[in-house]
Order: C-alpha cells, then structure tokens, then sequence
C-alpha cells in the first residue's frame, strides 16, 4: 500500500523517474496481497523523508506493471531494487528492519558523498 511520502512509479513512468534519476533511486515492487509490503512502505515513507533530496524512494505495484517486474526478474514481494546512474546496484528481498533499511539507504549515497 503506497505511503504518501513515497512515489509511484508505473511501467510507463519508470524509465523517466528511475533510469534516468539525477539521484540514486530506491524502488520497492509491492503488492496488494503481499503482508509485509504494508509495514515496510511505513518505514520507507518514514525513510524517504529523512533522506529527501538525496535518494528517491518511489513504489511500483506489481501487478498493475507487469513489465518493469519481469525486466527486472522480481518474483517475491517486497523486494527492493536500489538504481544509480539507470543501472541495479544492490537488491533487498523481503522485509528487513528499519536499521538495516536505513545502512543500505546511506551505502546507496556513498559515492556521492564526495562528489
């Protein structure tokens, strides 16, 4: 279930908002049906406020984009797909606590830091 702080992305959207992102981009592929999606997209909304302007951490359904999910090979939910430069650069499947979500955020940025 989308937070408000989080953006949607759609198959239609994602080249635009995630490939081609100025930033490191952060997409969680959720689903309705899937029961730890809902508590994760709290903690990611909660996140992307604290790391606003520096990564964006946008959601895509997946049952409503199937392209975007079979590009990307995702067959469980949630998985997390971090992107810099249009290019995957490390993967979260299934739920993790705040902490660990917050050290890859930050791991995500690293090369940025100095930049």
């Amino acid at each position: 279930m989308p937070d408000d702080a989080l953006i949607t992305v759609t198959d239609a959207t994602f080249a635009e908002t995630v490939l081609a992102a100025p930033i490191p981009v952060l997409v969680d592929f959720w689903a309705t049906w899937c029961p730890p999606c809902g508590p994760m997209a709290r903690v990611l909304g909660e996140l992307a406020e604290e790391f606003d302007g520096r990564l964006l951490v946008a959601q895509l359904d997946v049952d409503a984009n199937p392209a975007a999910t079979i590009a990307y090979r995702v067959t469980s939910m949630p998985t997390l797909l971090f992107f810099s430069g249009g290019v995957v650069t490390s993967t979260i499947i299934g739920a993790r606590p705040r902490t660990v979500l917050r050290q890859a955020m930050t791991n995500a940025l690293s090369p940025y830091v100095n930049s």
